[in-house]
């Protein structure tokens, strides 16, 4: 009878992990005040990028500004007294008690320029870290206070993804596994990544743990509170696979008719039970039973009995449709 066959062969397989996350950025700050003061002016634009220290916004500070001035009139007078002072000392005509004096009114002077200084700076907002800015939500003229959002910042360069697995999978999940995820805003673009790590509980309603991996940005394409679609391919290995139409399901075990050399370069049939591993797209993995190389009978199996004499009409390779490989049979034969 001639039959069509596939050929076991070695595959690298994995067993892949599906889930869906949200994207965070990698930093993320809500840019406010510290006290209560008219805004003066603004540094950014809508969707700017800043680096780590650029002046954002300005609050009103026309009276600091004159006591930095008063305080630098004080503080060149104290240095002037101070040298005179130590002339003097050396001199014999005044007293270390008085350059003492001078000194500590010199010291006094220098903090009072700090503390205008450190006064200034509270009006003076700064990007805390290198950034993208979000929609501004302030101007000039707003009286600020403590606790209202002037912009929304995000570090994007790197992403956080989080998502969650079943516990029963914890154990193929490790730091540094990696990861391909993808998104409906970029239906044809795949974002890899890896996992950074695992949480350090176990969620009692769902049994689940949540993962997060990092995922590179350079591009600026993913933004926070997207919905990525992830696949893990964890447990890496080398084993033999047949195209699923091969398999004679009987109750719970599974069989396939192995092709054995006969008489005169000839064909048997034997019936063999196999061991299943993982189901794939169109093929199956085979964890026992078969050798690399093994010819199965990939259709039509059923109507055989083991012993009997075939004939090979066709090979089938793993994915190749029935049409295909009668076509290629015919333009090699």
């Amino acid at each position: 009878m001639p039959v069509i066959v596939a050929v076991a062969e070695e595959r690298a397989l994995a067993t892949d992990i599906e889930a869906l996350g949200t994207l965070m950025a990698n930093e993320t700050a809500v840019v406010t005040a510290n006290l209560t003061e008219t805004i003066s002016r603004i540094h950014f634009t809508d969707g700017q990028r800043v680096v780590a220290g650029d002046l954002l916004v300005e609050l009103n500070s026309r009276e600091q500004q004159a006591q930095l001035e008063e305080a630098r009139v004080a503080l060149a007078n104290a240095e002037g007294q101070l040298q005179r002072a130590r002339q003097l000392v050396e001199s014999r005509f005044l007293s270390n008690q008085e350059l003492e004096d001078r000194q500590r009114e010199f010291d006094i002077a220098r903090a009072r320029i700090q503390a205008v200084e450190a006064r200034l700076a509270d009006r003076q907002i700064r990007a805390p870290f290198d950034s993208v800015v979000g929609l501004r939500q302030v101007s000039v003229g707003t009286l600020l206070t403590p606790g209202i959002p002037v912009a929304t910042l995000h570090d994007d360069s790197i992403m956080k993804l989080d998502f969650r697995v079943p516990e029963t999978r914890m154990a193929e999940l490790r730091p540094g596994l990696k990861i391909r995820a993808s998104s409906r805003a970029w239906p044809d673009e795949m974002f890899e990544g890896e996992i950074s790590v695992l949480d350090n509980e176990v969620d009692p309603v769902t049994r689940t743990v949540r993962v997060r991996a990092l995922i590179p940005n350079p591009e600026g394409q993913l933004r926070p509170g997207m919905l990525m679609s992830i696949r893990i391919a964890s447990l890496p290995r080398d084993s033999l696979v047949i195209p699923e139409e091969a398999l004679l399901p009987q109750g719970l075990r599974q069989f396939v008719m192995r092709l054995d050399a006969g008489d005169n370069d000839g064909w048997t049939v034997a019936r063999q039970q196999v061991e299943l591993g993982q189901r794939f797209a169109g093929y199956v993995e085979i964890r026992s039973g078969l050798s690399v190389d093994d010819k199965v009978v990939s259709h039509g199996g059923f109507k055989l009995r083991p012993g009997q004499a075939v004939s090979i009409k066709a090979e089938l390779g793993i994915g190749q449709s029935v049409a295909d490989a009668l076509r290629h049979d015919d333009a090699v034969n």
